[in-house]
């Protein structure tokens, strides 16, 4: 450590909580207020341990399979999303349910339904086994098929000439608009968002990091491994030239990451709370930082209402 010189700190912006994961944890923290504990939430709420643990500490209850909810409970869906199957059994159980998935995902749900409505199948871009991915595609029975990359594009076989496409929320905008690419080239008729669907803080922050990367000589991405715009910045990072590594926590940093690196960048998943860059902020400064620099960047101003009964008003942004 006695040898490392890290010359400053670089801050993304933005970095950090979206205004989704806000309102995602705000339904959970207010259900506990108002019903008191357990309050039972179907998969992470979002992807992080330090929220997780949190919300474990207050009372709330994280389970995968309805089964292991007792009769009459509260129940929060994540900010990924659910599948119709898990809102019918939900229903089915008699749960008292709050719906936490992000707004922007379920303009993508009520993008499908409707198109489905009029005949149209779909390609959804998007990573298998990601809870978002099995919410969208869990809204139909059949005709939506899941494509990683343009390889699984070529196998894709439509029943219909009506197709549209869809896309994860929180994908490398880069990655999804070569795979997009791939999708037209082999459907050319196929039907686009009128918005795409990678949502503005996905976005914002892998902008920032364009900004950001080519100016410093490595890069820490605070973010759970589950979180996928958190892998997706510091895979971009490194597409960009810079090294970068990814921390669930400060103690997670190893020095010599930053042997022979004088300007360190930091950015923030979309699911990370400020609390956990302010301490990387602090380990590095035990690790020798001088001083630290914000960048300038977007300000986002986005706020998402909250389900009836829990209050009409988000905090999001605050």
């Amino acid at each position: 450590m006695a040898g490392l010189q890290i010359d400053e700190v670089v801050l993304a912006e933005p970095r950090g909580f979206c205004a989704g994961v806000d309102r995602a944890i705000e339904i959970v923290e207010r259900a506990l207020r108002k019903f008191g504990a357990p309050i039972y939430v179907r998969h992470e709420i979002v992807h992080n341990t330090y929220v997780v643990n949190d919300l474990k500490a207050k009372g709330a209850i994280f389970i995968e399979d309805l089964a292991d909810v007792p009769p009459g409970a509260t129940l929060v869906f994540s900010a990924h999303g659910v599948s119709k199957a898990v809102r019918s059994e939900a229903a089915a159980r008699g749960f008292q349910v709050f719906d936490a998935t992000c707004p922007l995902v379920t303009k993508v749900h009520v993008e499908v339904a409707k198109l489905a409505k009029e005949g149209y199948e779909f390609v959804m871009i998007g990573h298998k086994g990601h809870p978002e991915v099995e919410g969208t595609m869990g809204q139909l029975h059949e005709g939506i098929y899941l494509v990683e990359d343009a390889d699984d594009v070529m196998q894709v076989r439509p029943r219909g000439d009506k197709l549209a496409v869809v896309t994860q929320t929180t994908l490398s905008v880069d990655d999804a608009a070569a795979i997009l690419a791939a999708v037209k080239r082999r459907f050319p008729h196929v039907r686009e968002p009128k918005q795409q669907d990678i949502c503005y803080a996905t976005q914002n922050r892998q902008d920032a990091v364009k900004v950001l990367a080519p100016g410093v000589d490595v890069v820490i991405v605070v973010g759970s491994p589950t979180s996928s715009n958190s892998n997706r910045l510091r895979e971009l990072s490194e597409r960009l030239g810079t090294p970068a590594h990814m921390v669930d926590a400060a103690g997670d940093l190893q020095p010599a990451w930053f042997e022979g690196r004088r300007r360190v960048g930091l950015t923030a998943g979309a699911s990370a709370p400020d609390i956990l860059v302010q301490q990387v902020v602090e380990r590095l400064r035990v690790l020798g930082a001088l001083s630290v620099r914000r960048l300038p960047g977007v300000q986002e101003h986005v706020e998402f209402p909250l389900p009836l009964g829990l209050g009409d008003r988000s905090m999001a942004g605050r």
